[in-house]
């Protein structure tokens, strides 16, 4: 029979670590990964950044961004070029040898919240180039041509060995500015 003590040290240390659990287990094994430019655990991770996993706040804390990291927004009207001109960007930044991540913020489907449009088929040239990741995000009801936690997936690619993000919103009009407050450029 064991001790009192021995019970109450038990479930005690059993409080803690399932306390702690959340926090940590579907993140902490990505974080060196994303760290070395592992695509798939980055990945992974934007898409429990997108769903507010529990821990993803500790998390992102635990990764530092890299401020030397340009981030350039792509805004403007529906069919003014914005994937065109995206496009073209990725072909600059790769012919000096740079790494880019590119957000692509598409209108919600209204069946299961996802991106409608997958702008990205349009850059479908880069799908298999090593120093191009892009990945597509539904504005989730956002207003503001804006996926509501681009700021943290930014931040994430930040500490992912890109030397660029370009974030290209949805087709919005001219009350939509938000993108200017995330990128350090802005084109419109």
């Amino acid at each position: 029979m064991q001790s009192i003590e021995f019970q109450f040290l038990n479930l005690i240390s059993g409080t803690v670590k399932h306390k702690l659990k959340p926090v940590t287990d579907p993140f902490i094994k990505y974080q060196d990964a994303i760290r070395n430019g592992d695509i798939r655990s980055l990945a992974r991770c934007i898409s429990l950044i997108e769903n507010e996993v529990p821990g993803y706040e500790e998390f992102l804390e635990m990764m530092i961004p890299d401020d030397k990291v340009r981030v350039t927004g792509i805004t403007g009207p529906p069919g003014a070029g914005k994937s065109t001109l995206t496009d073209a960007l990725i072909a600059a930044i790769v012919a000096k040898e740079k790494k880019v991540a590119v957000l692509c913020v598409d209108p919600s489907s209204p069946f299961n919240f996802g991106a409608l449009l997958g702008d990205r088929i349009r850059m479908s040239r880069w799908y298999n180039d090593p120093r191009v990741y892009i990945r597509s995000l539904a504005t989730r009801g956002s207003l503001g041509g804006l996926h509501p936690m681009i700021i943290e997936i930014t931040e994430l690619l930040k500490s992912a060995q890109f030397d660029h993000i370009i974030v290209e919103t949805v087709g919005v009009g001219q009350s939509e500015i938000e993108i200017t407050g995330l990128s350090d450029t802005t084109v419109v």
